[in-house]
């Protein structure tokens, strides 16, 4: 079986086509095309309150070269989801609209709640009876979910993000209001392990010099962020290999890690390196098992 995931954010659009290896009762997901384009929605909404005419050409075209790909590698389903940039800006739904009508391709808007769920999917095979915070930072918003006893026990979607945060669109009280419910939620976790994804705790993760299965100390990334605010933007894209798109968020994106890390008390952070669209994967597989049980 042939799945997709198609990841539409605030700074880049992902696609994956994965095979699905089903051996003795086992399900192993076998990656084996992976696209990263640059394409950042999130400058032009959370500026404009809109997805300007050239960014929704390109994004068109882009849609149309996943579509051909989806044809190419004969998927037999595929899911698409578009998040903060997407649901914030106002002809959001309209360019929705055309790409199925035009492409047929379908996408879906999701909301904070359901992105975090998604994602949540993904990380669950990482928990285990003791309390974690799941901490999640897109583009353009930050989903944190509490877990104790392997059950999720609170989760807030916060429109606090690496692009938002970067071109100066977040708010004090929005700040606040985050970091108020992190220190309420955490009266009921003590000893808490934080769980990373998005790109950016990827990226910091691989700086620090770290490899799986070890985990990220509060300390490490600290010192990963103040190396890279030492340099400037041309250092981190030539002498680090960052990419263009990823070497200006990295440092808004590290704070807000960090800053949620220290209000709920966690000295570590695990970095699996999942995120949206390996929840999608998973979402989809089980619900094409589940139609097959059907019939």
């Amino acid at each position: 079986m042939k799945i997709a995931a198609i990841d539409i954010g605030s700074n880049a659009i992902r696609l994956q086509i994965t095979n699905v290896l089903e051996y003795e009762g086992k399900v192993d997901f076998k990656k084996i095309e992976y696209i990263r384009f640059p394409l950042r929605l999130g400058h032009d909404v959370f500026n404009e309150g809109k997805i300007s005419e050239k960014s929704f050409r390109k994004f068109k075209k882009l849609m149309h070269t996943f579509k051909l790909l989806l044809e190419l590698y004969e998927v037999d389903d595929y899911m698409a989801c578009a998040t903060s940039a997407m649901r914030e800006s106002s002809n959001g739904q309209q360019i929705v609209d055309e790409v199925e009508n035009d492409l047929g391709l379908r996408i879906e808007i999701i909301d904070g709640n359901d992105e975090a769920s998604i994602i949540n999917k993904a990380i669950f095979r990482y928990l285990d009876t003791h309390s974690f915070l799941h901490i999640d930072v897109g583009g353009g918003s930050t989903e944190l979910t509490f877990w104790k006893n392997s059950e999720k026990s609170g989760a807030k979607s916060f429109k606090i993000g690496s692009v938002r945060k970067l071109e100066h669109l977040d708010s004090p009280e929005i700040w606040e209001s985050m970091k108020h419910w992190v220190e309420q939620q955490k009266v009921n976790h003590p000893g808490i392990t934080a769980v990373g994804t998005g790109g950016n705790i990827n990226k910091l993760y691989e700086l620090a010099g770290l490899a799986q299965p070890e985990k990220l100390s509060l300390e490490n990334a600290r010192t990963v962020r103040e190396m890279l605010l030492q340099h400037k933007e041309d250092y981190r894209i030539n002498v680090l290999r960052l990419n263009p798109d990823r070497a200006d968020v990295i440092i808004p994106a590290s704070e807000i890690y960090i800053e949620v890390m220290e209000w709920a008390g966690a000295q570590e952070i695990i970095v699996p390196d999942v995120g949206l669209k390996d929840g999608i994967l998973q979402s989809l597989y089980y619900k094409l098992k589940s139609q097959q049980e059907l019939f």
